[in-house]
């Protein structure tokens, strides 16, 4: 079986769903040119847990997690199966590397997993595993749940980490817009982009003291975080795909790991 690559996907707004834009052009070009994966794990943004929790759903809902948004973003569903054989699994191979993890059969996709999954395989057709992230144990942490979950790689199973490679919201009513970038996103995403050329996984991990504007790019680091369970999972060699800036603020992009 061919070995599937881990990615990190920017899902920006939950109106992606219904204005896709550039970030849904290069979600179908990206599973365009993936081998077909018998499931997804996706370690999202918006499940926040104190220790590894996987969903383990037969049937897992759609959860419109927002407010505020167009009605026609509510109707929006994705009817993807479950996968719970494989959910044990996930929790197995986290127990074996010391991060013990718990079972959660009710839990649904997020619009951190749905609104990316709609992008890149609309049929949802293919199960999904959602995995939760833990904000207070930081980078170092999600490292080591992608490093535990590495063998799925090899089982046909696509690793996905969903979050934003900016993520500001206090800064939604400053006035930034496609004419008007927030000043911190683009050292922020290159500084990102370098150490990904040269490898440094240390810099990477340290990040919060290290990459510039760090603490304007992310007040809070749980859209980030999941970055770092995709580069657990298969190592420094990374492809950045750039899918624009959204609102001026949130940088679109995605890293495919080989």
């Amino acid at each position: 079986m061919t070995r599937l690559p881990s990615l990190y996907i920017s899902h920006g707004s939950p109106m992606t769903a219904l204005q896709p834009g550039l970030t849904g052009a290069r979600l179908a070009e990206l599973a365009a040119a993936l081998p077909r994966p018998r499931a997804i794990v996706v370690a999202s943004a918006h499940w926040l847990a104190r220790r590894p929790q996987v969903g383990s759903a037969a049937t897992p809902d759609t959860i419109h997690d927002f407010g505020g948004f167009p009605a026609a973003l509510y109707r929006l569903r994705y009817p993807a199966p479950g996968a719970p054989a494989l959910a044990e699994r996930v929790g197995h191979l986290l127990d074996q590397a010391g991060l013990a993890a718990t079972l959660h059969p009710g839990q649904g996709l997020d619009h951190g997993v749905w609104v990316p999954l709609r992008l890149l395989y609309p049929a949802a057709d293919i199960p999904v595993i959602p995995l939760s992230i833990q904000p207070e144990l930081g980078p170092a942490h999600q490292f080591a749940v992608g490093q535990a979950l590495a063998p799925l790689r090899a089982e046909g199973v696509l690793l996905i980490g969903s979050g934003s490679i900016t993520h500001n919201l206090h800064d939604l009513g400053a006035g930034y817009s496609a004419q008007r970038q927030a000043p911190y996103v683009q050292p922020f995403v290159d500084w990102i982009e370098q150490k990904f050329t040269v490898g440094d996984i240390a810099a990477l991990l340290d990040y919060r003291r290290q990459a510039p504007f760090a603490e304007r790019a992310h007040p809070t680091d749980e859209h980030l975080l999941p970055l770092f369970v995709a580069l657990g999972a298969a190592g420094a060699q990374a492809q950045r795909i750039d899918a624009g800036i959204d609102l001026g603020l949130l940088a679109m992009d995605i890293y495919r790991f080989d």
